[in-house]
């Protein structure tokens, strides 16, 4: 009995420390403005790289379209949209190297992401622009 109540605590432990091994999860943003949960973004291993997409529209219009997006994603539904793309490790618990776009203004950033250690189920999602600006979002597990 203590063997199997040992092997599920190291199995359950493994899983704990699993969910801060990478970004990929779904992940509630947050409205800064409000505290009112905007999207879940699905972020999901491709290759030895993350991409995102979003997978639920919480507040607002579900059928909106990218108006203001570029090429290929100009006009295309927000809904299902891939948002993040090329994300890749940095270092423990960062990612660094990809981009995110911003539907409703159709633009596109650099990209990173991390944990804070006491955090494990928080994403802080930082959008920098070319300027050197940048935004910074913590993102919920679902």
């Amino acid at each position: 009995m203590q063997y199997f109540f040992s092997l599920v605590l190291m199995t359950f432990s493994f899983m704990t420390s699993a969910q801060i091994d990478t970004p990929a999860g779904r992940w509630k943003t947050i409205d800064e403005d409000s505290g009112e949960a905007k999207s879940i973004i699905e972020i999901y291993a491709s290759g030895k790289q993350f991409d995102g997409k979003i997978a639920e529209i919480l507040t607002g219009n579900t059928d909106a379209v990218c108006t203001e997006c570029g090429g290929k994603q100009n006009n295309a539904p927000i809904l299902g949209m891939q948002i993040i793309d090329g994300l890749e490790p940095d270092a423990a618990m960062s990612w660094d190297g990809g981009t995110i776009l911003d539907p409703q203004k159709g633009a596109t950033y650099k990209l990173s992401v991390w944990f804070e250690a006491d955090e494990p189920d928080v994403l802080y999602v930082r959008g920098k622009h070319w300027t050197g600006l940048y935004r910074t979002q913590r993102w919920v597990r679902e």
